[in-house]
């Protein structure tokens, strides 16, 4: 069974940082390209960033390029985001979400097969 378990959230004055893990059972990150998304209340999901490491690519919403890296553990089966530079605007539910090496676009919800249960991330001002 293909699992996907998000932790590291929490809440987090602007300016500070935080780490979200996303543990992975069921398949390989080898196998699996790994999108993390957001959402905020009353907002569409939105990318955040991704990594495919049979392809070689990691993307990154422009809202977060320098501050946020995606980064994995094959060890461990994990992915992790670091998130540095926090704004009140990161606010959301994060999610990772596992689909196929090759996607059409790693900003589509709809190409990725399985979705963690979310953790929350606020920022406060």
């Amino acid at each position: 069974e293909v699992q996907l378990v998000e932790s590291g959230g929490g809440l987090v004055q602007a300016g500070g940082s935080l780490r979200l893990s996303c543990a992975a059972s069921g398949f390989t990150f080898d196998d699996y390209a790994i999108g993390w998304f957001r959402q905020a209340p009353g907002k569409e999901r939105e990318g955040v960033s991704y990594v495919s490491k049979r392809v070689g690519n990691t993307y990154y919403a422009d809202s977060v390029k320098g501050r946020f890296t995606i980064s994995s553990d094959n060890a461990k089966n994990t992915v992790y985001l670091q998130m540095n530079s926090l704004k009140p605007e990161d606010t959301a539910v994060y999610y990772c979400a596992a689909g196929p090496s090759f996607l059409r676009s790693w900003l589509m919800p709809g190409e990725y097969d399985y979705w963690g249960q979310g953790t929350q991330v606020t920022v406060s001002s």
